[in-house]
C-alpha cells in the first residue's frame, strides 16, 4: 500500500509539473500564431497538429507500455517536453510553429496517457471513478495554474518568459520520474495476451466513451482556441482570459473527486448525458457575452459540464482496461479526446474565415448537444453491459 501512495504521488508530482508547463502557453499561443500571419483555418492547424500526433501514436504506445513496459516512454516523452519548449521560442514561422506543436503532440503521446495507465492498474473494483478522479486532479490543477501564470509571465517579462517556463517545468518532471518512478510490475489485462487495436475499439463501450470523449474534447477546443481571441473584442485582455480560463478549469480539479465517488455509486451514465450537454451547450451563450462576467459564467458552465463527464468516462474506461490492456484503454481514451481537439479547430477555424467567429461557437453548442443525444441512444445499452459486466 506504501508503495502504492508513493507511485500515485511521483505521477501526480509529475503530470502536474508537465501540465502546468502546458496550461502556461494556452492563453498565447492563439494570439502568437497570429503575430506569425496565422489565418484562422491555420490556427486550427497548429493545435489540431498537436492532436492529430497525439491521436496517432497513443493507442501504439499505450499498447506497447501493456507489452515492455510504462516508465521509458514517460522519460522520453517528458525529456521531449523540455527540448520542445525552446522550439516555441525560436519559430519563425507559422510552418515552424506548427512542426514543433506537431512534434511536442508525439511527446505528449508518451506521458499522460501512460501515467493513467498506472494509476489504472491501482485502482480496486468499486474505485475506478475515485481514483481517477484524484489524479485527474494533478492534470486539471496544472492545466488551470498554467494559463494564470502564463498572463502574469507575458505581461511582466515579456512572451518568451512563458515558454522558458515551460521548459523549465517539464524538466522538474522529468527529473522526478526517472528518479522516483518504479517500473509498472502489475499485468494490465487478465490474460496478458497481445491484442490488436482493431479488436480493443470494436469491443462493447469503447465505441460509446470514444464518441463521448470526442464530444466534450471538440467542446473545450474551441473554449480553449477561439476564447482568446473573442475576448479581445469584447475588451478583455490577456491576463484576464488567464483568469477565466483559470477557473473554468479549477472548477473542473475541485469537482473531481466527488464526481468520481458518483460514478462509482452507479451513476455513470447519467452524467455522461448530463455532461456532455451542459458542455457542449455553453459554447453557445458566449457571443451573447459582452462583459468579462459575462464570459466568466459561459466558460464556467463549460467546465461544470466537463466535471460531470469526464470522471464518469475514465471509470468506464477503467472496466475495459482490465480485459483488453490499461495501456491500450487509455491509449483508446486520449485518442479521442485528441481526435475532438483536431476536428474543432479545423472547422472552427473555416467558420471563423467564412463567417464570423461568433457562427463558431454557436454551431458548435448546437452540434455538440445534438451530437450527445445521438450518441447516447445509438450506445446506451454498451455502456449499460459494461457497468453490469465490469470490463465488457
Amino acid at each position: 500500500m506504501n508503495g502504492d501512495k508513493r507511485l500515485f504521488g511521483v505521477l501526480f508530482i509529475s503530470v502536474f509539473s508537465a501540465m502546468l508547463g502546458l496550461g502556461i502557453v494556452v492563453p498565447l499561443l492563439p494570439i502568437y500564431a497570429e503575430e506569425l500571419g496565422a489565418s484562422g483555418i491555420w490556427i486550427g492547424l497548429i493545435f489540431s497538429g498537436f492532436a492529430a500526433a497525439r491521436a496517432f501514436f497513443m493507442p501504439i504506445v499505450g499498447r506497447l507500455s501493456d507489452e515492455s513496459g510504462r516508465k521509458r516512454f514517460i522519460v522520453f516523452g517528458l525529456l521531449g517536453y523540455a527540448l520542445l519548449s525552446i522550439g516555441y521560442v525560436t519559430a519563425g514561422s507559422v510552418y515552424t510553429l506548427t512542426a514543433v506543436r506537431f512534434l511536442h503532440g508525439i511527446a505528449s503521446a508518451m506521458v499522460v496517457p501512460i501515467a493513467m495507465a498506472y494509476i489504472g492498474d491501482l485502482s480496486g473494483r468499486g474505485e475506478e471513478g475515485a481514483l481517477m478522479a484524484k489524479f485527474q486532479v494533478s492534470f486539471f490543477l496544472g492545466l488551470g495554474s498554467g494559463p494564470l501564470l502564463g498572463g502574469v509571465l507575458n505581461d511582466a517579462f515579456g512572451f518568451s518568459s512563458a515558454f522558458y517556463a515551460m521548459a523549465a517545468l517539464s524538466t522538474l518532471a522529468f527529473l522526478v520520474i526517472v528518479l522516483f518512478l518504479p517500473e509498472a510490475k502489475r499485468p494490465s489485462s487478465r490474460s496478458g495476451d497481445r491484442v490488436s487495436l482493431r479488436w480493443a475499439f470494436r469491443q462493447p463501450g469503447v465505441p460509446a466513451v470514444m464518441a463521448f470523449t470526442a464530444l466534450n474534447s471538440a467542446a473545450r477546443g474551441l473554449l480553449l482556441v477561439f476564447m482568446p481571441l473573442y475576448a479581445p473584442r469584447i475588451s478583455i485582455a490577456p491576463g484576464e482570459v488567464g483568469v477565466i480560463l483559470t477557473v473554468s478549469i479549477f472548477l473542473m480539479a475541485f469537482s473531481q473527486v466527488p464526481m468520481g465517488r458518483m460514478a462509482d455509486r452507479g451513476h455513470a451514465l447519467s452524467m455522461i448525458m448530463a455532461g456532455s450537454v451542459v458542455s457542449a451547450a455553453s459554447l453557445a451563450l458566449i457571443p451573447a457575452t459582452t462583459t468579462f462576467w459575462e464570459l466568466f459564467i459561459a466558460a464556467a458552465a463549460n467546465g461544470l459540464g466537463s466535471a460531470l463527464i469526464l470522471p464518469a468516462l475514465l471509470a468506464v474506461t477503467v472496466k475495459l482496461g482490465r480485459g483488453m490492456g490499461m495501456g491500450t484503454s487509455m491509449g483508446a481514451y486520449n485518442t479521442a479526446m485528441s481526435l475532438g481537439m483536431i476536428t474543432a479547430p479545423l472547422l472552427g477555424g473555416l467558420v471563423m474565415d467564412l463567417s464570423s467567429m461568433e457562427l463558431v461557437f454557436v454551431l458548435g453548442g448546437a452540434a455538440g448537444v445534438g451530437a450527445s443525444g445521438v450518441v447516447y441512444q445509438l450506445t446506451r445499452r454498451s455502456l449499460e453491459a459494461v457497468e453490469a459486466g465490469g470490463s465488457g
